[in-house]
């Protein structure tokens, strides 16, 4: 088990046995201990498609049970959606979900009363978990046996979705939703239709498929221009497997960036401080009229960021992430109605915020992401490479600035260097590659930046193969 950028993550096998009753009763002990919770408190319970995530919810439920916690079963539904949930009713909650990593791993988010859990907290709950006596973790509790407040959860979260634009504001709009296994597929159809687009949910699928909005695979790109070109939609949109990453495609069905999604939701809520990770877009920062933080990768360290803001007196603070999740820390305006904070990812309001434009401009979303005259940036990963190899390289790239010279000979000459999270390097010619091992699972991810769509597909995938390349040089298996 390891906590990662956002929550807790481990093979699908090891959660559905005694290690995910351990870890949501240390954070049960956690909440109790440091006072955010008493005994008898409410917490919540939601969680995913995937095949494990029942069995691990209901290890949960008793773990917690067991400490005297009245547990409240959401269900299905969005990780925003439980987490505004949880805010509003002032109760701690826990989503079983491994978000866009495959089904053979899982994992719980944890959020306490008043948001999302910190690095700190994490910590703790870690300290407390490695501590505890496996081996004495409760049964296994059927949902069944709890209050279902799915519904409540639900409606809640179409409520504030439903106050964001004019009425009929998408009307016109031909909009398809891939909907595959994401718990987002059914919010989504409902609150487009509401307004007023013309929707056609597309690829429902009874068997987890994982989408990872921020390195869109292949086989998922070919299917939305499929259906962009035979359906002659205006978009397409979709979510990760627990809905608060967007999805957006433009007519021919190509992704659009997910932080390029950041800033035109920034735009809209008309944001005066932005905080976003290093790895979102290089050209943020000369494309609005808001102030720009930048970060570590992962919710948490943004969280952080825009707390940091609103302490310093900061209005309009919002942020996201190179996904394209939306969090929200001051309240803003949407059509005469305040937008109380969400300070955790969402992926409605980005995809709201572009549809919208869309509506407005009367353009299509290809011209309309030109428009923005961002750097062209792209991003990958090498999947099933360990942790251990990712560690290695990093140590060996940052040893010595001679060692990122002789990396990247094939590629360019390096001009600076930044190592807030990984290592980014600016490129003599002003191209940028970033490295990365992924904070949540065996991956090595790249992104990079160049003046064209060609230049930063060639630069990945130089990127990509100097990963491997090395790994076979020194002998290590990824």
């Amino acid at each position: 088990m390891k906590f990662g950028t956002s929550g807790l993550r481990g093979l699908s096998v090891d959660l559905m046995g005694p290690a995910s009753a351990t870890y949501a009763g240390a954070f049960g002990r956690y909440l109790l201990e440091s006072g955010r919770a008493s005994e008898g408190a409410t917490i919540l319970l939601g969680r995913d498609f995937r095949d494990s995530s029942p069995r691990i919810a209901e290890n949960c439920a008793a773990a917690l049970a067991a400490l005297g916690f009245q547990v409240q079963d959401c269900g299905t539904v969005p990780t925003p959606a439980l987490a505004l949930y949880g805010l509003r009713q002032g109760a701690a909650s826990l989503m079983v979900t491994g978000s866009h990593i495959p089904a053979d791993r899982n994992g719980i988010k944890f959020y306490r009363p008043d948001g999302e859990i910190d690095k700190e907290d994490e910590q703790a709950i870690g300290a407390l978990a490695g501590a505890a006596d496996v081996g004495s973790a409760p049964a296994p509790l059927p949902a069944s046996g709890f209050p279902d407040r799915s519904q409540e959860c639900r409606d809640q979260f179409l409520a504030r979705n439903s106050s964001l634009l004019p009425k009929d504001a998408l009307k016109g709009l031909r909009i398809g939703v891939y909907q595959h296994s994401t718990v987002a597929r059914d919010l989504l159809v409902d609150v487009l239709q509401f307004y007023g687009a013309d929707v056609l949910p597309l690829g429902r699928s009874d068997t987890f498929i994982p989408v990872d909005t921020e390195a869109v695979s292949p086989d998922a790109i070919a299917l939305l221009q499929g259906w962009a070109a035979e359906h002659r939609l205006d978009a397409l949109v979709s979510a990760d497997g627990d809905g608060d990453r967007p999805l957006v495609a433009d007519e021919t069905g190509n992704p659009l960036r997910g932080d390029l999604l950041g800033l035109i939701a920034a735009r809209f809520l008309r944001a005066g401080v932005v905080v976003t990770p290093v790895t979102s877009n290089s050209g943020i920062e000369k494309a609005g009229s808001f102030q720009v933080v930048r970060t570590k990768v992962g919710s948490p360290y943004v969280i952080a960021g825009m707390q940091d803001a609103v302490a310093r007196g900061e209005e309009g603070v919002m942020g996201f992430e190179a996904n394209g999740g939306v969090l929200t820390a001051s309240e803003f305006r949407a059509e005469g109605q305040v937008l109380r904070p969400l300070p955790t990812r969402d992926c409605f309001l980005p995809i709201l915020a572009v549809l919208a434009l869309r509506a407005e401009r009367r353009q299509r979303l290809s011209e309309i992401a030109s428009s923005f005259a961002l750097p062209v940036a792209a991003a990958d990963r090498l999947e099933n490479f360990a942790t251990e190899t990712s560690s290695a390289l990093m140590a060996y790239l940052r040893a010595d600035p001679a060692n990122v010279a002789e990396f990247l000979v094939p590629i360019g000459r390096p001009e600076a260097m930044s190592d807030i999270d990984g290592l980014r390097i600016t490129l003599r010619d002003g191209r940028i590659i970033h490295f990365r091992p992924s904070g949540n699972a065996p991956e090595m991810r790249c992104y990079v930046e160049a003046e064209t769509e060609a230049s930063a597909g060639s630069l990945l995938r130089s990127g990509l193969e100097r990963i491997r390349h090395w790994a076979s040089e020194q002998q290590i298996a990824p």
